[in-house]
């Protein structure tokens, strides 16, 4: 049902824009279209909607899974093996005999942020008109349905049971690697038993000591937990491909006041946006508020990014939570609250939950405590 209600609201789009076909090319679009997504690796998946129909161009060991998954009225094949070396042999064969079948003076709608340049370059020499769509479907993903609220609250509690037990072994010795796998075992544990036949996945990384808490992303290491260590723990979980988000920073041991001020901060912070967030209020605004907090304390030059960014199919997704957005949030719309600051020589400090616009505030789908006295080992 929510394909169906996609497709009439995307169609009644291209209807108004005088948009005679939409080329999809992003991976998440297509599955938010079609409720099909591959990994496709180097062999491009392309999808077509128009008024009538939806087609689909797939490479030949994709065949047998949109069979079982893609919403398509027509798939298309392109094959790489000698035995069909008389079929199409790329994506592009099928999609010139689509569009050469179509009207000169088509309009074609595109991703134009996504499109690779050598495919917009040749509908152009083809003499259509092009158009982007990407900013629409942009749009339409960052308003959450019921159904997809729903996958994104079992993304969230499994990602607090994940969390929570990785923290429950946060202790001097403990490698980084080694304190993610304890909350990855219990996650796929309780994935497998509890949820039969879904897809679930996740992703994982954690920062220890001064120098490696400074660098907002980086891979986990082998590295060992030392006494006065600060610790950021960063976790997303998918189901069904719906991603919700939840990062720690805690401390190890002996930590000092100003570590514990710091992180403090950082909370307090956080906290502000949460307050925050809801209907009506652009999305700058809880940017402002929750730099207001580290600014006010000295500590303004160290906020090295914006305080959030939507979440649903991408594990970033539009709109995001900055200084310069004056987009007003709606109910339905997700994003993550994650101030942080960053400062050399000290660390880094940086919690992350995901929350959820409601018609009258919001609430967070991460509800592993975030508080001071949590976050010390």
């Amino acid at each position: 049902m929510a394909l169906k209600s996609r497709i009439h609201q995307f169609r009644s789009y291209l209807d108004a824009q005088h948009i005679d076909v939409a080329l999809i090319w992003d991976p998440d679009n297509q599955f938010y279209l079609t409720g099909f997504r591959a990994i496709s690796y180097s062999r491009p998946i392309v999808t077509l909607l128009d008024a009538n129909e939806i087609q689909l161009i797939i490479p030949a060991l994709e065949e047998a899974h949109a069979a079982a998954k893609a919403i398509v009225d027509r798939t298309y094949v392109y094959y790489e093996q000698f035995a069909f070396r008389e079929k199409p042999l790329t994506y592009e064969e099928h999609l010139m005999t689509i569009l050469q079948s179509s009207p000169a003076t088509c309009t074609i709608g595109i991703e134009l942020a996504i499109l690779p340049a050598s495919v917009s370059l040749l509908l152009r020499e083809m003499g259509f008109h092009i158009f982007d769509v990407g900013k629409k479907l942009t749009q339409m993903r960052s308003i959450k349905d019921r159904e997809e609220i729903e996958l994104l609250k079992i993304a969230g509690s499994l990602s607090d049971l994940a969390i929570g037990e990785s923290l429950r072994h946060a202790q001097i010795g403990v490698s980084e690697l080694e304190f993610d796998s304890y909350g990855d075992r219990l996650l796929l544990e309780i994935a497998s038993r509890d949820y039969p036949d879904e897809l679930i996945g996740y992703a994982d990384w954690t920062c220890s000591g001064i120098q490696r808490s400074e660098m907002p992303h980086l891979y986990s290491s082998t590295r060992k937990f030392k006494d006065g260590d600060i610790v950021v723990h960063s976790r997303q979980v998918w189901f069904n491909q719906y991603r919700a988000e939840n990062e720690r920073t805690f401390l190890i041991g002996n930590a000092t006041d100003e570590q514990k001020d710091l992180l403090k901060l950082m909370i307090d912070a956080q906290q502000a946006g949460m307050e925050m967030i809801r209907p009506g209020i652009s999305a700058k605004e809880v940017d402002i508020a929750t730099f207001r907090i580290f600014d006010q304390a000295g500590y303004g030059e160290y906020v090295q990014h914006r305080t959030g960014h939507g979440l649903g199919l991408s594990e970033h997704e539009e709109p995001y939570l900055r200084f310069d957005n004056e987009l007003i949030l709606q109910e339905g719309m997700v994003y993550t609250i994650e101030p942080g600051v960053y400062i050399p020589g000290v660390g880094g400090f940086r919690h992350s939950d995901t929350v959820i616009i409601t018609e009258n505030g919001s609430f967070s789908i991460t509800a592993y405590p975030r508080d001071l006295k949590s976050m010390q080992f």
